[in-house]
Parts: structure tokens; sequence; C-alpha cells
């Protein structure tokens, strides 16, 4: 079976290819040409200051090992779950009238599936975030 002609793939030599080849060989040599003269010409000199630790201006004390609180993680978790939950349905929206009816089938299933999740994690008391204070 002989391939139609514009159709199959691409040959190394064809113009866009091969400027992109040349484009990305660019860039890579420069990106290495930066990082040796970088680390040619700067200054190489060690001390106990240059060695410590430095954040936002604020020299650390006491221990690196801080225990976060479960709701910190939570409110990340959430965020991304709500995050990418509004990713899918913005997505669907640009694309309502090319999916039609299964799109909007498939994207309520989705929905109530999340509500579903939030409503077990709600009934477990994964938003309760008050301190919860021990008696004896």
């Amino acid at each position: 079976m002989q391939p139609v002609a514009g159709v199959g793939a691409l040959s190394p030599w064809e113009p866009g290819i091969l400027s992109l080849i040349i484009y990305g060989v660019l860039v890579l040599g420069f990106v290495a040409a930066q990082l040796f003269l970088a680390s040619w010409l700067g200054e190489k000199k060690k001390s106990t200051e240059k060695s410590r630790p430095f954040e936002c201006g604020v020299i650390p004390t006491g221990a690196a090992r801080l225990r976060y609180p479960v709701p910190f993680y939570l409110v990340g978790i959430f965020f991304l779950i709500f995050d990418l939950e509004g990713a899918y349905i913005f997505t669907w929206a640009v694309a309502y009238e090319d999916l039609g009816w299964p799109g909007w089938m498939q994207m309520s299933f989705f929905i109530i599936l999340l509500l579903i999740g939030l409503l077990y994690i709600w009934k477990k008391g994964g938003l309760d975030w008050r301190p919860v204070y021990k008696t004896k």
C-alpha cells in the first residue's frame, strides 16, 4: 500500500521540523554557556554565613521539624480537588455544544461523585477544624 502524498511520517528535513531542531540546539547551547560562565566567573568563597539557611530575611532558630496540624494538609487537598473540578467544568463548558447531551450526562455524573465525596468528608468530620480539647 503506497502512502498518500502529504500524509504519514514527517521527514526530519521538513522546514518546520528542521527549524525546531535548530532552535532547540541553540537554546540548549545558550543555557549551557550561561551555566558555564556563571560557575567560572562566580566567586567561590565559603563561609559559615553563606552556608546558613536563609528564607524571607529571617534567620531560622530551633528545630526544622515542625509538626503541621492536619487541617493544614486538608486545606491543600481540598484546594487541589476543587481546583481540578473547576478546570474540568470549565473545559466542558467551552466544548458544551460539541459534546451535547452525552457530555452533559458525564459532567453531571462527575459533579454528583464530587458531591458524594464532599458529603462523606463532611460526615466524617473532615471539615470540622475547631481545636479539640482533651478532657480527663
